[in-house]
């Protein structure tokens, strides 16, 4: 071996990014107060690709599952950014970040993926509520599936780096589908009984991250408590699995959906209390998200 560095593994290498403005933040016409959904492209490793920026500023909390910047706290911007199908990176947090510092993005932030075409992205309002969100659904599902024999991760030297075995591709266009093998656990089961009681088990081996295909980002023009917070995640998920029954797809979504939802920092009176589907601002969240939603889903169902 020579003495010159050692080769960075391209799962590891960072990429130049040219990022330019598709659409500016006044794509919608009509009042609005909150932050505007920017659409951005960029050439990234021969691809051509989009993302989404919110350029929050300050005074705005965001209780997300974001693999950048995930859970509660004050964030000053989110950024929504689609990867290729059979992403190869096993740094998607360092990824993400490269992004946003080509954005010009500072400070705190959160970061989702998708392998879906964020360019195809849709919108829902409600009384001042708004749903922005990305669907691809070619690996979906069931939550509560049956658990079934195999290993719970693929080996990466089997597998491939980005092939996470336990979840099989639904029958959708979906760029993950290159992500992922054609028989797993916790998808489509056809008899659907369980096989892993009985079974060796196997041990499992922790797979690279997959980037998500139903991201959700809920803009608030009120704050919310923190347990308001946590209880809007639960309400856009609820109002995320409505849409998708009532586009007629037989799923719950993918193994690796997120949501981000952005509000005011609150004041002394400690902000909404409540943000459940009964509650006034909880029920206009259900209404945004599942309208954005169901514009998203009906084209993965037609493709079905």
């Amino acid at each position: 071996m020579g003495d010159g560095p050692e080769p960075v593994p391209p799962s590891r290498q960072e990429c130049a990014i040219d990022s330019v403005r598709v659409h500016p933040p006044g794509r919608h016409t009509g009042p609005r107060t909150e932050p505007r959904a920017e659409l951005r492209g960029r050439h990234e490793d021969g691809h051509h690709l989009h993302h989404l920026v919110w350029r929050l500023g300050p005074g705005v909390r965001v209780c997300s599952s974001a693999v950048l910047g995930g859970g509660i706290g004050p964030r000053a911007w989110i950024l929504n950014a689609q990867v290729p199908g059979g992403y190869p990176r096993l740094d998607p947090d360092r990824h993400l970040a490269e992004i946003a510092a080509a954005e010009g993005l500072t400070g705190s932030g959160a970061g989702l993926m998708t392998a879906a075409e964020v360019a195809a992205y849709t919108t829902g309002r409600d009384g001042g509520v708004t749903a922005t969100v990305t669907t691809g659904l070619g690996v979906r599902g069931w939550a509560a599936a049956p658990e079934t024999a195999g290993p719970v991760w693929a080996a990466p030297e089997t597998a491939g780096p980005m092939c996470a075995a336990p979840e099989a591709a639904g029958p959708d266009s979906a760029a993950l589908e290159a992500a992922a093998p054609e028989s797993a656990a916790g998808e489509t089961v056809a008899s659907g009984t369980a096989a892993a009681e009985t079974a060796d088990p196997v041990p499992s081996v922790r797979a690279p991250h997959r980037p998500g295909t139903v991201n959700i980002v809920v803009e608030l023009p009120v704050a919310l408590s923190d347990a308001a917070l946590v209880n809007a995640v639960a309400t856009a998920t609820e109002a995320k699995v409505q849409a998708l029954l009532d586009a007629g797809l037989d799923c719950s979504g993918t193994p690796t959906d997120a949501v981000c939802v952005a509000a005011p920092e609150p004041g002394p009176d400690g902000g909404e209390p409540f943000a459940g589907p009964r509650s006034p601002w909880g029920a206009r969240i259900a209404r945004a998200v599942h309208t954005a939603v169901l514009a998203g889903a009906r084209p993965a169902r037609d493709l079905s």
